[in-house]
C-alpha cells in the first residue's frame, strides 16, 4: 500500500522525465496557442494534456510511446481546429463563443446575466480585483470567451475594445427595456 518496490519508482522517474520532455517539445513546436484559454476547446485540450501526462506517469498499462502519441493527437487536433477556425467562418462559429456584455454604462444587463448564469456578486468581485471601488468608474463588464470577467474602466476615449460586443449590448438594452 505504501511502497510497491523500487521498480515502480524507477519507471515513474524515467517515464515522467521523458514524457515531460516530449510534452515540452510538442508544445514548443505547436506554438503558444496550444495552451491558451481563448475558448472552451483550448481549455479542454489543456486539461486533457494534464490528464494524459498523469496517466503516462502512473499507469503501467500505458507505454511512453502511447502517451506521446496521445499528446500528438491532442495537440494536432487543437492545431487543426484553430487553423480551420482562422480560414472558415462556419468552423469558427461552431467552435468559438462570443464575448458578452453583462454590465454597460451603469446598468446590469440582468437578462444576459441570467442567461449566462453570472451573479452580480461575481461582477463586483471582478471590479474589486481590478482595483475599482465603485461601478461608477466602470464602462462595461464583459464575460469573455474563456469564462473570465473583464472590467473596462470609463475613459474620455471611445471604448474600441468593446467593438465586438456592442451589437450584443444594443440587443441587451432592448431586452432590458422590454423586461421593465
Amino acid at each position: 500500500m505504501f511502497f510497491n518496490g523500487w521498480e515502480a519508482v524507477e519507471r515513474t522517474l524515467m517515464v515522467g522525465v521523458l514524457a515531460y520532455v516530449g510534452l515540452i517539445v510538442f508544445l514548443r513546436i505547436s506554438g503558444k496557442r496550444t495552451l491558451s484559454k481563448m475558448n472552451a476547446f483550448d481549455l479542454i485540450v489543456t486539461v486533457a494534456l494534464g490528464s494524459t501526462l498523469a496517466t503516462i506517469l502512473l499507469s503501467k498499462d500505458v507505454s511512453l510511446v502511447q502517451g506521446l502519441t496521445a499528446f500528438f493527437v491532442l495537440i494536432g487536433l487543437q492545431y487543426a481546429i484553430a487553423w480551420l477556425s482562422m480560414r472558415s467562418n462556419t468552423t469558427a462559429e461552431l467552435i468559438k463563443s462570443n464575448p458578452v456584455l453583462l454590465f454597460y454604462d451603469g446598468h446590469f444587463l440582468r437578462s444576459v446575466m441570467k442567461k449566462e448564469r453570472v451573479l452580480e456578486a461575481e461582477m463586483l468581485q471582478a471590479a474589486r480585483s481590478s482595483g475599482i471601488a465603485s461601478l461608477e468608474k466602470v464602462k462595461a463588464i464583459v464575460l469573455e470567451t474563456d469564462g473570465s470577467l473583464s472590467v473596462v474602466k470609463k475613459s474620455d476615449r471611445p471604448a474600441s475594445a468593446l467593438d465586438n460586443v456592442l451589437e450584443e449590448t444594443e440587443r441587451a438594452h432592448l431586452a432590458q427595456k422590454i423586461e421593465k
